[in-house]
């Protein structure tokens, strides 16, 4: 496969996962002159095509073409047009450019093989197997896509404002040839179809619709370069994204989204996410690792295909889940990397200090309502802390409502326990990057702006490692960091947990 020879390129996240792909696109794949803002991550590498595919944090990546500052509103829906479609094909030497690396990626004879292979998945019908996957993705609730990500600064900031604050649209355009009555030659015909696909929001969606720019884009492509519009097995697509923070140009390499992993047969946390709590675990070679509340074992799932050289177990009380974990893991190839165990998270018939990192969703407040359990929240974070070894790390994924509790319960903690670290100490925890080739503990600069310096305070021998922001598409969430560093034995916390 042809080397990218220097493509630039960007990846769409979640929201959140912004600064976990930068850190990602840095080690796996070389990368340089990353920058990220709120949804997107624009990069620099060398990596060919099998590289680019391997990226765990993203959705979907492109090519870019163009990025340029946002457009200046204007009431006059003409001058708009005319100003987007000069930015599209100004400088055509630089698409010829482009279009080779595109070219060299996919290989030359590959090309149209590649996409109509994967273009086909969404047109007159998909397989039963692909079916069945996007049913139970849809009814999952952490599923989201890029569309749901809201670009609200050029730096990541946990945002307060409502999506629905940015005015959505999105259209892949239908157009008519237009070289039947122009005379204008085109500049050059590389015997190509295409499509334009084009998002708007803020500003620019009040004046124009995405509809009307795809269109406009679309007619002024034929005319420059003789392509051929297609919109249901095009060689290429055009994507086209316009808001109040900038105008991005570019080439989707892959038709479906790099969080489709092929190896989960049923949908459970986003993929994403769960890949980011792993890389947060440090796990190392030989390493233990536990999911006490695994469902359909996502989390393991992500972890193992990563860092192969670990143990990795789950436990669940359902049966149902356990049924669909186990097929996940059979599905997957993991049979010998992951074991299942029917077990109430309260109760974990494992010994002691017997496990070197614990990640976990914990569904309360997320899937089923705040209610009178979650006062065995408690009596959950002290069975995790049992089982895990002294320096060993707890990821879990808290919804909204959750980390209200999980706060009052650590102060209640901090109040009882007369290892409670100070303010200081818990307000400097430094988030840790991965290292894809090993352990998932080496320094790089990664996360670190996306860390949420509130103040946490220790939870028996648990003390905070940082708390990060994401997005589950309707609702944002929290990961949450702790690190063992005392056994403290079987003291109880109890306190009313606010409501």
């Amino acid at each position: 496969m042809a080397a990218a020879g220097g493509g630039r390129y960007f990846c769409t996240a979640g929201r959140g996962l912004e600064l976990f792909l930068a850190r990602e696109v840095r080690v796996r794949l070389g990368a340089t002159e990353v920058d990220c803002v709120s949804g997107k991550v624009f990069f620099s590498t060398e990596a060919e095509l099998g590289e680019l595919r391997k990226l765990k944090s993203g959705e979907r990546l492109f090519l870019l073409l163009k990025k340029h500052p946002p457009l200046a509103v204007s009431r006059n829906k003409g001058k708009m047009l005319h100003e987007i479609k000069s930015l599209v094909i100004d400088e055509p030497k630089y698409w010829l450019d482009v279009l080779s690396i595109w070219k060299n990626i996919h290989g030359c004879e590959e090309e149209k093989n590649f996409m109509s292979q994967e273009n086909h998945l969404p047109l007159k019908r998909k397989s039963q197997e692909e079916t069945n996957t996007a049913t139970k993705r849809q009814k999952t609730e952490q599923t989201m896509s890029e569309e749901c990500q809201a670009e609200a600064a050029e730096r990541y900031m946990l945002p307060e404002r409502k999506i629905d604050q940015d005015c959505w649209t999105e259209s892949k355009t239908s157009l008519e040839d237009p070289s039947k009555s122009s005379g204008e030659k085109p500049l050059v015909n590389e015997k190509l179809s295409f499509r334009v696909s084009c998002r708007c929001s803020g500003a620019v969606a009040k004046i124009l619709h995405s509809q009307e720019i795809g269109r406009a884009v679309g007619i002024a492509l034929m005319k420059q370069f003789g392509w051929q519009a297609d919109l249901r097995d095009p060689d290429l697509e055009i994507f086209i994204h316009l808001n109040d923070i900038y105008s991005v140009i570019g080439i989707p390499l892959f038709r479906l989204p790099l969080s489709n992993r092929e190896y989960i047969r049923t949908a459970g946390l986003r993929s994403t996410i769960a890949w980011a709590m792993a890389s947060l675990a440090e796990i190392s070679a030989g390493a233990f690792v536990l999911d006490p509340m695994c469902g359909l074992g996502t989390i393991l799932l992500e972890a193992a295909k990563e860092w192969p050289e670990a143990c990795y177990w789950g436990a669940d009380i359902s049966d149902s889940q356990l049924e669909g974990a186990d097929v996940n893991i059979r599905t997957a190839g993991l049979m010998d990397k992951i074991e299942l165990l029917k077990a109430s998270v309260k109760a974990l018939p494992l010994p002691s200090e017997s496990f070197d990192a614990v990640i976990s969703d914990i569904p309360f407040g997320k899937k089923f309502k705040v209610t009178k359990d979650i006062q065995l929240l408690p009596d959950i974070l002290q069975e995790i802390e049992r089982v895990l070894r002294v320096g060993g790390i707890v990821v879990l994924l808290l919804s909204q409502d959750l980390r209200k509790h999980m706060d009052g319960i650590t102060k209640c903690a901090e109040n009882d326990s007369p290892n409670a670290v100070s303010d200081s100490t818990s307000e400097t925890a430094t988030a840790k990057a991965l290292n894809i080739d090993g352990d998932s503990s080496s320094l790089t600069n990664g996360v670190e702006e996306s860390f949420l310096s509130s103040r946490q305070t220790q939870f028996g021998g648990l003390v905070p490692d940082g708390i990060y922001g994401v997005s589950l598409g309707k609702t944002d969430a929290f990961i949450y960091k702790y690190r063992k560093i005392s056994t403290v034995g079987n003291q109880q916390i109890s306190c009313t947990v606010p409501k």
